[in-house]
């Protein structure tokens, strides 16, 4: 089994250019797998987490309704956005500058082949993340993605979820409100879900911005931990 993963920061990237790249390394994965299995040779397959930041843009999950984007083409344009529908669960959600966006594309079967755990390891990372902050963030029953002020009034959403895995490879990944810019999420029904908050890590603190490289840093520490997996091209 391979554990070590492949880092890269794509930078400010382009929606579809990025779900291009990942379909591509998600296909070589897949491709390995396929081969291993039909002229039984053992090539190690690879694994890969990818940060991006996106332009503004809204994505649809396979099973999300197109109701809950709240804009016409028309205003997308006007409001600099594009929408996509895409191929990994979940519903609708929102991507843009100020958002760390971490799209992991593994062979579980490096790891372990439990998808509910995949997600459950992913949520674990962001909460402790958002602890070093002095951020109590905790699940919310039912709802993939890490939430502040579970159970109350006050309950909002910190991070998005959405994955899509096919042979044990998984690809698409979390989305981290950092220093978003929360009047986006306006134009949606986030994740298909009403009546429930959106907020950023800089809101929560307080600040006018945080410090997005550091955030990265804690995110890939839990992450090594979690998956006890090696990093490459990244000290932790």
């Amino acid at each position: 089994m391979n554990k070590t993963i492949d880092i890269q920061d794509l930078g400010h990237k382009d929606y579809k250019d990025t779900w291009d790249y990942q379909e591509a390394l998600f296909k070589a994965i897949v491709d390995t797998k396929i081969k291993n299995r039909r002229e039984g040779t053992e090539i190690a397959t690879d694994n890969h987490f990818l940060f991006v930041e996106h332009p503004h843009v809204y994505t649809l999950g396979k099973s999300g309704d197109l109701s809950n984007l709240l804009l016409n083409e028309a205003q997308l344009e006007s409001k600099g956005a594009t929408f996509y529908k895409i191929n990994r669960g979940g519903d609708i959600t929102y991507h843009g500058p100020g958002q760390i966006v971490g799209y992991p594309i593994l062979d579980l079967e490096n790891f372990f082949t439990d998808i509910h755990k995949y997600l459950r390891l992913l949520e674990e990372m962001i909460i402790l993340t958002l602890a070093e902050y002095g951020l109590k963030a905790e699940r919310s029953e039912g709802e993939t993605g890490v939430w502040l002020d579970v159970g109350t009034p006050f309950a909002r959403k910190i991070c998005a979820m959405g994955v899509r895995a096919s042979r044990w490879v998984t690809m698409h990944g979390f989305a981290l409100n950092v220093n978003a810019d929360l009047g986006y999420f306006d134009n949606i029904i986030p994740c298909g879900i009403r009546g429930k908050a959106v907020t950023s890590l800089n809101v929560e603190l307080g600040m006018q911005t945080v410090d997005e490289e550091e955030v990265k840093a804690k995110l890939l520490k839990h992450f090594a931990t979690l998956f006890e997996a090696e990093l490459k091209g990244v000290e932790v």
